[in-house]
């Protein structure tokens, strides 16, 4: 176990804050959570690109107040090839070495939830459709930011299939093209089901996608908000999870020792598997991520004195 315990890498992902109040419960995560020294921390640019300067701003404080490796997000969502680069030079000239290049979401009307816009979780509720000036695909992305630049650059992966793509071979054909392109990883929407995303695993591996293949960790902080996300992204929630948290409406202490049990018990199962690197979906929330953390062998670093 000693040797598993060392060779557990992890990451996590942040979304940039819309208020005072919002970013100090950012920052008191993010510096809770760096301890952890993560391999890099993530920060979303919004379901359809919305959050452009909170997010470079969030980066920026990063990079001048930590010694965390920022990886921003960048879509093709609302901006041409011309400025997507503009802003790929600014990150490297900042210091960024690491992003993460998805194809992004239309904008969601207005009444759409605005946590999961923030979170950076799902489809948007209109029909994509590619910048007549910008990259169409997250594949094009990859290919123009690693023109720009010898970016470590992170994709997106989806074990239950994209809501959008025809079929799953099609989803992986796709996943391909964004390897090829340039991508040093891909990094899987949540799920819960531990034997389908090592089916999936073996589907990369037959599609001749040879890159890791990161399971991304969702702890649960509040149950209807997972639902939301679900149906947004096409994840399952299995009926087990739904028992589970069955009567706690009203208990959030029984919630958060369920959450990290959930996910203890999910990245223990992948660990025997010879998975060896997680991201987690914080939602801004230190506490459960570092419990599970913890609890995996992930020790804090102490400070020099």
């Amino acid at each position: 176990m000693n040797e598993t315990i060392a060779s557990t890498k992890v990451s996590f992902e942040f979304f940039p804050p819309k208020s005072e109040e919002m970013e100090k419960t950012l920052w008191a995560s993010i510096e809770r959570l760096a301890v952890l020294s993560p391999r890099f921390v993530s920060v979303t640019y919004g379901a359809d690109g919305s959050t452009r300067e909170r997010t470079h701003a969030a980066v920026a404080r990063i990079l001048k107040e930590t010694p965390l490796t920022a990886a921003p997000h960048l879509t093709c969502v609302g901006a041409s090839k011309g400025e997507i680069d503009d802003i790929a030079r600014d990150y490297w000239d900042m210091g960024v070495r690491h992003l993460v290049a998805l194809r992004g979401d239309p904008p969601r009307p207005m009444a759409a939830n605005q946590a999961a816009n923030e979170a950076g979780n799902g489809p948007g509720n209109g029909q994509y459709a590619p910048h007549p000036d910008g990259y169409a695909y997250a594949a094009d992305l990859v290919a123009g930011l690693k023109k720009v630049a010898d970016f470590d650059v992170s994709v997106a992966a989806y074990p239950e299939v994209h809501p959008e793509a025809r079929n799953a071979t099609v989803d992986l054909d796709n996943l391909k093209r964004k390897i090829d392109a340039g991508a040093s990883r891909a990094i899987t929407q949540f799920f819960f089901d531990v034997d389908m995303y090592l089916r999936f695993r073996d589907r990369c591996a037959r599609h001749r996608i040879e890159t890791a293949i990161v399971p991304g960790i969702l702890p649960i902080t509040r149950f209807p908000q997972l639902q939301r996300f679900a149906a947004q992204c096409g994840a399952t929630v299995p009926t087990w999870l739904h028992e589970r948290f069955q009567g706690l409406d009203d208990d959030p202490e029984t919630r958060r020792l369920i959450a990290a049990s959930v996910a203890i018990e999910q990245v223990r199962q992948l660990q025997k598997e010879g998975i060896e690197e997680f991201h987690f979906y914080t939602l801004n929330r230190s506490e459960l991520t570092y419990a599970i953390c913890h609890a995996l062998g992930v020790r804090a670093q102490q400070a020099a004195a």
